[in-house]
C-alpha cells in the first residue's frame, strides 16, 4: 500500500509541475549553467565490473538564478540526458551467479524549487535499455579496434524497453558557522527503479552555498548545475544514505541473481575552486546490489569547468 500511494504521490507533484510550466513556457528563459558529472570504476578501484560507468549533462533553464531557490515550480528547469553501463564481472563468459550486462540511456525534465525553507527536486525521465541505446555496440565496437576479446555477455543482455520513471527529493541545508552545511535528504524514484532512500551530506567550505545542486543517481555524489559566487579554495564533502528497494528493470525478480532489499553507499570529494577554473573529484563506496555480489565497489566521480 506505501507503495502504491508514494508513486500516486509523485505522479500528482508532475502533473501539478506540468501544469505550472505551462504558462512559464513563453516567457523568457536563458541558460543559467550546466551540470555534468562522469562516474567510472577505472577512476575508482579500478575493476570494469557492475555500475561501472556512467555519463550525465544537464543544461538548466531560467530567467536568472539569485542564489536561492525560486519559490514557483517550473521557475527553473532541468533538462537531464544519461548514459550509464552496468556489466558483470566477467565480459568474456556469461556467469549465472552474476548480473546481466545492462546498457541505459535517459532524458528527462526536471525542477527546482523551494519550500518552506526546503529544497525541492521533481521530474521525470524516460529510461531506455536493451541493444536499442547501441551502449553494448558501441563497447563491443571499442574492443575490436582495440585488438581486445569482444564481450560475450552482450548476448546476454537486459533487453529492449522504456520505462517512464518519476523522481522526487527533499532536503534541507542546515549551516553551522560560515563554512560548515548539513543536508539531509530523502528520495523516492518509481518506474526503472522503485526505491526509497534517506541520508545526508556534509561539507566543509563554500562548495554548495549559492549554487543550484545536483545529484547523481547512481553515486549520490553532488554536482553543480548552477554556480554561485565563491572564494578560490578547496571543499571537503561527505556524504552517506541507505535505500529500501522495491523493484529494478536492471535486476529481474525470477532470474538466477536475487535483487537486495536494501542499498547502501558512502562517499567523500574533493572541490577546488579557482579564478576561472573549477574541479571535483570523489570516490563512492556502493554496497551490494544483489545477494550474489559478494563485495562492495568503489566508483569514482569527475567534473571540470572552465570559464572564459
Amino acid at each position: 500500500m506505501g507503495l502504491r500511494m508514494m508513486n500516486k504521490a509523485l505522479l500528482a507533484a508532475c502533473v501539478l509541475i506540468a501544469g505550472l510550466v505551462s504558462p512559464l513556457a513563453a516567457q523568457d528563459r536563458v541558460t543559467l549553467g550546466w551540470g555534468r558529472l562522469f562516474n567510472n570504476d577505472a577512476i575508482g578501484d579500478g575493476h570494469d565490473r557492475w555500475r561501472t560507468g556512467s555519463y550525465t549533462v544537464s543544461q538548466l533553464r531560467g530567467e536568472s538564478w539569485s542564489g536561492v531557490m525560486p519559490e514557483q515550480p517550473g521557475a527553473i528547469l532541468e533538462f537531464r540526458f544519461r548514459g550509464e553501463t552496468i556489466a558483470p564481472v566477467d565480459l568474456l563468459a556469461i556467469d549465472p551467479n552474476d548480473r546481466r550486462y545492462v546498457g541505459a540511456l535517459s532524458l528527462g525534465v526536471h525542477t527546482h524549487f523551494g519550500w518552506q525553507g526546503n529544497e525541492i527536486s521533481l521530474g521525470g525521465d524516460l529510461v531506455v535499455t536493451g541493444p536499442q541505446t547501441g551502449i553494448g555496440s558501441f563497447q563491443g565496437w571499442i574492443h575490436r579496434r582495440l585488438g581486445l576479446a569482444e564481450p560475450k555477455v552482450l548476448d546476454d543482455q537486459i533487453g529492449n524497453g522504456i520505462y517512464p520513471t518519476l523522481v522526487g527529493e527533499i532536503g534541507r541545508t542546515l549551516h553551522f558557522g560560515t563554512q560548515t552545511t548539513l543536508h539531509p535528504f530523502v528520495e523516492a524514484r518509481a518506474g526503472a527503479e522503485t526505491l526509497v532512500r534517506v541520508g545526508g551530506d556534509l561539507v566543509f567550505g563554500e562548495f554548495g552555498q549559492g549554487d543550484l545542486m545536483l545529484r547523481d543517481p547512481t553515486t549520490g555524489q553532488r554536482y553543480r548545475g548552477v554556480a554561485g559566487v565563491h572564494d578560490n579554495g578547496f571543499s571537503l564533502v561527505l556524504g552517506a544514505d541507505v535505500a529500501q528497494v522495491f523493484s529494478s528493470v536492471f535486476l529481474p525478480v525470477g532470474e538466477a541473481v536475487t535483487p537486495s532489499d536494501t542499498r547502501a553507499r558512502a562517499r567523500a570529494g574533493v572541490q577546488w575552486q579557482g579564478s576561472r577554473a573549477s574541479g571535483f573529484y570523489g570516490v563512492t563506496y556502493l554496497g551490494p546490489e544483489f545477494n550474489e555480489q559478494k563485495e562492495g565497489q568503489f566508483i569514482g566521480s569527475l567534473n571540470v569547468n572552465f570559464s572564459f
